[in-house]
């Protein structure tokens, strides 16, 4: 038969344990939502970067083409 003693180790042991599984399933969500963040930060700055590419190259009177994701032309100067 057990004893008291030895029974009250055993279940601060498990509780230990379910701790210890705990925080490691924790720190494991930590890490992914970290990741994810920065990876929405990231996606962000060059949204942005982008946004003012374009704005850019439409203030200068060029033409943006969406397929290469770059300034094609300036304006031209004087008439034509």
């Amino acid at each position: 038969m057990l004893t008291w003693p030895k029974l009250l180790a055993g279940g601060l042991l498990l509780a230990g344990l379910i701790w210890l599984v705990h925080e490691i399933r924790a720190d494991g969500a930590r890490s992914i939502a970290n990741a994810i963040e920065r990876q929405n930060n990231d996606a962000q700055s060059r949204a942005r970067e982008k946004r003012l590419d374009y704005d850019s190259c439409l203030d200068a009177g060029g033409l943006w083409n969406f397929a290469t994701g770059q300034c094609s032309r300036s304006a031209g100067r004087g008439r034509n």
